[in-house]
């Protein structure tokens, strides 16, 4: 399970028109990668055979199911502030990031 706030059900719609993609919702992997072995990978996306897809207001997330072994029980948000903007992942499941917080152990 993936619980979308408001914000970022707003964000993914306002993205998606923005782009100008055939895109229809935001894909969420995680992937191999930084210092701390994983790392998310966001994109626009449509839906693909075998995604899990969890929706908020019309808002559309596509997650494989190999991620979704990582990222289940995530709340995915949209953060403005002076210090991070951007789509940011409350997982429950993470033991332990990096210094740079751009990736994760679970």
């Amino acid at each position: 399970m993936i619980t979308i706030t408001e914000k970022a059900g707003e964000r993914i719609r306002q993205s998606l028109v923005e782009s100008g993609k055939s895109a229809d919702g935001l894909r969420i992997r995680v992937v191999g990668g930084g210092c701390s072995g994983l790392q998310y990978k966001l994109d626009l996306d449509v839906e693909k055979k075998g995604d899990k897809v969890f929706e908020k207001s019309g808002s559309r997330v596509y997650v494989d199911r190999k991620s979704l072994l990582y990222i289940n029980g995530t709340t995915l948000d949209w953060q403005d502030s002076l210090q991070a903007t951007g789509f940011h992942l409350d997982n429950p499941n993470v033991k332990r990031t990096c210094g740079c917080g751009e990736s994760f152990i679970v």
